[in-house]
């Protein structure tokens, strides 16, 4: 039979070496066991119910996985500024994640300063994967950062274009997705 400790790591081998409370609830581990592996070393606390095996190798996407599961919501996606650097789509620096999670989600956690939590119920066509994390497609980033208005105009026409050239979306999602971006400026 294994051990507590050993079936938390065949989940941590799929979330970037992370688990959660809720993870160790799932496979009948007491969340209490995370707390005891964290003081023996094995496990790091990285955020509230988010805790790290230490012997994983990190990576560049460690960041993202943590802020996905610090919202304890398993449908949360990478979305906006965040996905448009992530899928390369245009020259965007956020200086946070930005998440979605589905309206009337409630995600009130400590450790998530550099996270920005957005609210809108995606469907399935609207999610893709990075890195085997969930992430929104191309057409669903440059849809949200055109509604937020946050983001420069040049870069989300870049976004488009780029886009478009990778065949991450097709010529009639170019054109509502301008079609868009004109409607937003002539407010």
């Amino acid at each position: 039979m294994a051990t507590a400790q050993q079936r938390l790591w065949e989940i941590a081998l799929d979330q970037h070496g992370f688990v959660t409370t809720d993870d160790a609830r799932a496979l009948d581990v007491a969340p209490h066991a995370l707390k005891l592996l964290a003081q023996r070393g094995t496990l790091r606390r990285e955020a509230h119910g988010v805790y790290r095996f230490e012997r994983f190798p990190s990576s560049p996407a460690d960041d993202y996985r943590q802020a996905v599961l610090w919202t304890g919501r398993p449908e949360a996606a990478l979305s906006h500024e965040t996905a448009l650097d992530l899928l390369e789509l245009a020259e965007v620096n956020p200086d946070r994640i930005h998440l979605t999670v589905p309206v009337g989600s409630r995600v009130r956690r400590q450790g998530g300063e550099h996270i920005v939590v957005h609210a809108e119920t995606l469907t399935p066509d609207q999610i893709s994967w990075w890195q085997g994390i969930r992430c929104v497609t191309a057409a669903t980033a440059i849809r949200q950062v055109i509604a937020a208005g946050a983001t420069q105009v040049h870069l989300i026409r870049q976004a488009i274009d780029t886009a478009r050239d990778n065949g991450a979306i097709t010529a009639a999602e170019q054109d509502e997705l301008m079609n868009q971006l004109e409607a937003r400026l002539a407010r």
